[in-house]
């Protein structure tokens, strides 16, 4: 099951405290104890794995290397190495504690989660004409430590969305190289799936059902991966009873749980159409169009609606490219 929201602990490290010391040497005089080691920061960095969150299934706790304390004959600790996690591109980063929130959205980005501590200065840096022989020395500073909730916002171009077994993932399949499960299942699948056409990323968002905005069945938990898509494709199954009703109910989840989805471009995907006589397909694509202008009817067993599908896309992805 796709990891997509999860809550951690990121903890930087300690910078080392300073040392005091004296020379040793013969004839030599004077402190000479070393700086602390700087403690290591956590960061966080983009890739392109949509599971890269799974990793924190069971690990919640992040903690970047102390530095090392310093030494005698001006020998400066050493520096704790840095953390970097890897995490989604599309990935939130929300810290209660600041209030801030930030986003991955490119493949090699970083965001720091946690700075470290500065090492602590040692004897040597307090020596003076007055005090040429200082016992004073800076202990590390702490690194900081943060409770983060990481949640994944898909970023794709087309987000397919309908209620559940409508087709979603068998035209995925088709299109793209993705390997969905397709069944005829009455329940949504339980995980968005992923695709590339061309330059096109398509995501295969699991069928929503009614009150899926309050929490009923699993559509909440995925409602937010709609809000990074482009465009929307919106299935409905050819063979329903009621058309309107179908789309209604899907458009009404998309506003409950933010208007701005509605306001997205959007295509009406009329699914399974060899399921029904030409007559039939035509009265039910008729009362699609008065729902969406943009509606066509697709079987996965014709080659020639599926032309209808990719034309659309590739008249996306034209539109995409920089000019």
């Amino acid at each position: 099951m796709l990891i997509d929201d999860v809550t951690i602990r990121a903890t930087a490290g300690h910078g080392g405290r300073g040392a005091v010391a004296f020379d040793k040497n013969k004839g030599a005089i004077g402190p000479c104890g070393g700086n602390g080691g700087r403690g290591g920061s956590v960061f966080a960095e983009g890739i392109s794995d949509l599971g890269a969150l799974e990793h924190f299934r069971f690990t919640k706790e992040l903690d970047a290397k102390n530095g090392e304390a310093g030494r005698g004959q001006f020998v400066d600790g050493t520096d704790g190495d840095d953390l970097i996690v890897k995490v989604p591109v599309g990935t939130v980063i929300h810290n209660p504690t600041t209030g801030s929130t930030r986003e991955i959205v490119r493949i090699g980005e970083q965001i720091m989660l946690a700075h470290s501590g500065n090492g602590g200065k040692g004897n040597f840096k307090f020596r003076s004409a007055k005090n040429t022989s200082p016992k004073e020395f800076q202990p590390g500073l702490p690194g900081e430590a943060y409770e983060l909730r990481l949640e994944l916002k898909l970023i794709a171009d087309v987000g397919f969305v309908g209620l559940p077994n409508v087709g979603k993932s068998t035209l995925l399949n088709l299109l793209t190289k993705a390997k969905a499960k397709v069944a005829n299942y009455q329940f949504t699948t339980l995980e968005p799936n992923l695709g590339a056409y061309y330059g096109l990323i398509l995501a295969d968002i699991p069928g929503l059902i009614e009150g899926a905005s309050e929490g009923k069945g699993l559509g909440i938990k995925f409602l937010r991966h709609i809000e990074r898509t482009q465009v929307l494709f919106h299935f409905i199954a050819a063979d329903t009873p009621d058309i309107a009703t179908d789309y209604k109910t899907i458009r009404a989840e998309l506003s409950a749980y933010n208007p701005e989805l509605t306001k997205k471009p959007e295509y009406l995907i009329l699914s399974r159409a060899d399921e029904l006589t030409p007559a039939e397909l035509k009265k039910k694509l008729t009362a699609a169009k008065k729902l969406n202008k943009n509606a066509i009817a697709i079987s996965c067993y014709d080659d020639a609606s599926l032309e209808a599908v990719k034309k659309i896309l590739n008249k996306l992805e034209k539109e995409k490219m920089p000019t």
